[in-house]
C-alpha cells in the first residue's frame, strides 16, 4: 500500500505514534488510508452541508474496510463576490485549491483519495490535483440547491442579479426586490441552474470521476447522502485494483464532456476547466475543439439561464446519464471510457432512459441543431473568445455597433445603471483578463443589469474577463490574448465598429488591417501595483485560450 512508507516498519514507530494520538488503533493504521479532501466552509451555501457529505463517505469507507482521513481546502463563492475587488481571488483560487490537495497528498501518501467540492473553481480546482496526483480517486460533490419560488414562478439567484437593473428603472418595487432577495436561494446546494458550479459538477460524471447522480441529486436529498455513501465504498474498489485517474481522465472522456457540455448548454467557463484539468491529464484540448464538437451536437436541455428548467429538473427527467444515452444513439458518446464505477459508460448507461422529453429532447428535435457554447475567432480575437450561444437571443446572434469602451468592470456597470448605455451600443469592458485584471473576472453583474433593463436584445458586451456562467445575452468573454498582453481589445476605440457573427464563428474590428498594427505599435501596458498572491498570480498566469494556466 502507499500509505506503508508513513506507517510500516520499525523506522515508523515514531510515524504510529502520531497517528495513535489521533485516536487510531492499530487495526485503523494497518488499513488502506483513504484521504478526504472536503472544502466545507460557513461562506457558500454550496458548502455549508459539506461536513454531513463527509460524514457520509467516512461511513462508506469503513463499511469497505478503510480508515478515513480528513482534510480541508479554501472555497471562494462567485456569488457573494461578484461586482468587487474579492471577484479577483475567484479564479485564482483554483490553482490554490490544486496546489494544497497535491501538498497534502503528497505529505501523507494516502492510497486512495475522495473529493467533496461543490462550487466554481473548487470542482476544477481539485479535479486538476486528482489527474496531477494520479492516485485512485473518487469526487462526490455536495449536489445542486433547489429553485425558488416568487410571484409563482421558479427563480434562482440570477433572477435576482437581473431583478437589480429592473429595480432601477422602476420596473420592480424595492419591496419586491427584499422579497425576491428571500426566495431565490431556499436553502444549501450550488446554485439551481446550468451554471459553472453545476456545469463542473454534470461534467465530472460525464468524465467518469463521479458516480452516476453526481451532478444532478439535490442536495437536500436524501439520495445524496446515500451517494456519498456509495463513493466512500467505492474509493476501496478503486484502490483495490489501482484504477487511476489516468485510466479515466482519457481523450475518450473528454471528448464525451464536450458533447454533454454542449449539449446541455454549459457555462462558458467550462472552457477554462476542461482545457486545464486535461493539461494536467496529458490530453490535449484546444478551444477548436470545442466548435468542432458544437457543430455536431445538438442542444438538448434548455437550462436557466437560458431556459426553463432547473437541475432539479434534469434530475427527474433521468439525469446527466439519461442525456448521454440520448447523446449516444447519434454516436456522440464513447461507450467504451472508462469510469469510476469500475465499468464503461456503456455499462452505466445500460438502463438509463429520458423520462421527460421537454426537459432532455430527442436528437430529432432539438432546441438548437447546434451546442450551447460557440468560440469565435477574428481580427479582435485571434486566439478565441467564447459565448454561450444558447443564451443568446436569436435578435443578437449577428450584430455590428459601436463600441464603448471601459478599462475595468465598475465603471461600465456605472453607465449601464445610469442609462448610458444606448440600443446597438457594444460594451468593451478590458483589463479584467487573467493577467490584466488579475484574476479574470466573472461579470453577472453587467450582464444582469443589462437583461434587467431590457437591453439584452440590442447591446452585447465583450471583455477580456469572464461573464458568469449564469449570465445571458450576447456577452463575449476570454478575448485572447488579452489587453495586458498587448492584444487586439487594447486598441479598441470609443466608437469603432464592431461585428459580432455567431453563427460565422466571427468576432472583428471594423478598421484596416494597417491601423489596428499601427494603434497596437503605439500601446503601453498599464501597470497596476500588486502585492502578495495576486502578484505572483499575474507573473504566472496565461490568457483564457490556454485554460488561464500557469506557464
Amino acid at each position: 500500500m502507499r500509505s506503508d512508507i508513513m506507517k510500516k516498519g520499525l523506522e515508523r514507530a515514531p510515524h504510529r505514534s502520531l497517528f495513535k494520538a489521533l485516536g487510531l488503533t492499530d487495526r485503523e493504521i494497518e488499513q488502506p488510508m483513504i484521504g478526504i479532501a472536503n472544502s466545507a466552509n460557513e461562506i457558500i451555501p454550496g458548502h455549508l452541508h459539506l461536513h454531513q457529505i463527509s460524514e457520509a463517505v467516512k461511513a462508506g469507507i469503513r463499511m469497505a474496510g478503510g480508515t478515513p482521513v480528513e482534510f480541508f481546502t479554501i472555497g471562494v463563492c462567485d456569488g457573494i463576490v461578484m461586482g468587487h475587488e474579492g471577484m479577483k481571488y475567484s479564479l485564482s483560487s483554483r490553482e490554490l485549491i490544486a496546489d494544497s490537495v497535491e501538498s497534502m497528498v503528497m505529505a501523507h501518501p494516502f492510497d486512495g483519495l475522495v473529493l467533496i467540492p461543490n462550487c466554481d473553481k473548487i470542482v476544477p480546482g481539485m479535479l486538476m490535483a486528482a489527474a496531477r496526483l494520479n492516485i485512485p480517486t473518487i469526487v462526490i460533490s455536495g449536489g445542486p440547491m433547489l429553485a425558488g419560488e416568487f410571484q409563482g414562478k421558479k427563480i434562482d439567484l440570477i433572477k435576482v442579479f437581473e431583478y437589480v437593473g429592473k429595480a432601477r428603472v422602476g420596473e420592480m418595487t424595492m419591496d419586491e426586490l427584499r422579497e425576491a432577495e428571500g426566495c431565490a436561494c431556499p436553502g444549501v446546494g450550488s446554485c439551481a441552474g446550468m451554471f459553472t458550479a453545476n456545469s463542473m459538477n454534470c461534467l465530472t460524471e460525464v468524465l467518469g470521476m463521479g458516480l452516476p447522480g453526481n451532478g444532478t441529486i439535490p442536495a437536500v436529498w436524501a439520495e445524496r447522502i446515500r451517494l456519498a455513501k456509495e463513493a466512500g465504498m467505492q474509493v476501496m474498489e478503486l484502490v483495490a485494483k489501482n484504477l487511476r485517474p489516468s485510466d479515466i481522465l482519457t481523450l475518450k472522456a473528454f471528448e464525451n464532456a464536450l458533447s454533454v457540455d454542449l449539449a446541455f448548454g454549459g457555462s462558458t467557463n467550462t472552457s477554462l476547466h476542461l482545457p486545464a484539468i486535461a493539461k494536467e491529464a496529458g490530453v490535449p484540448l484546444t478551444l477548436e475543439t470545442f466548435n468542432t464538437f458544437s457543430d455536431k451536437t445538438p442542444h438538448l436541455c434548455f437550462m436557466s439561464p437560458g431556459g426553463p428548467h432547473h437541475l432539479e429538473d434534469l434530475h427527474r427527467a433521468g439525469g446527466i446519464h439519461a442525456l448521454m444515452q440520448e447523446l449516444s444513439r447519434g454516436g456522440m458518446i464513447h461507450k467504451d471510457a472508462m469510469t469510476v464505477t469500475g465499468k464503461t459508460v456503456g455499462e452505466n448507461l445500460a438502463k438509463r432512459k429520458v423520462l421527460d422529453p421537454e426537459v432532455i429532447r430527442p436528437l430529432k428535435n432539438p432546441y438548437h441543431k447546434t451546442g450551447g457554447l460557440t468560440v469565435l475567432f477574428g481580427n479582435l480575437a485571434p486566439e478565441g473568445a467564447v459565448v454561450k450561444s444558447s443564451a443568446v437571443d436569436d435578435t443578437m446572434l449577428r450584430h455590428t455597433g459601436p463600441a464603448r469602451v471601459f478599462e475595468a468592470e465598475e465603471p461600465a456597470m456605472q453607465a449601464i445603471m445610469d442609462g448610458k448605455i444606448h440600443k446597438g451600443d457594444v460594451v468593451v469592458i478590458r483589463y479584467e483578463g487573467p493577467k490584466g485584471g488579475p484574476g479574470m473576472r466573472e461579470m453577472l453583474s453587467p450582464t444582469s443589469a443589462i437583461v434587467g433593463i431590457g437591453r439584452d436584445r440590442d447591446v452585447a458586451l465583450l471583455t477580456d474577463g469572464r461573464f458568469s456562467g449564469g449570465s445571458r445575452g450576447a456577452a463575449i468573454g476570454h478575448i485572447s490574448p488579452e489587453a495586458a498582453e498587448g492584444g487586439p481589445i487594447a486598441a479598441v476605440q470609443e466608437g469603432d465598429r464592431i461585428e459580432i457573427d455567431i453563427p460565422a464563428k466571427k468576432l472583428n474590428i471594423l478598421i484596416s488591417d494597417d491601423e489596428l498594427k499601427a494603434r497596437l505599435a503605439r500601446w503601453k501596458p498599464v501597470k497596476r501595483e500588486l502585492k502578495g498572491y495576486l502578484k505572483r498570480y499575474a507573473q504566472l498566469v496565461r490568457s483564457a485560450h490556454t485554460g488561464a494556466t500557469f506557464e
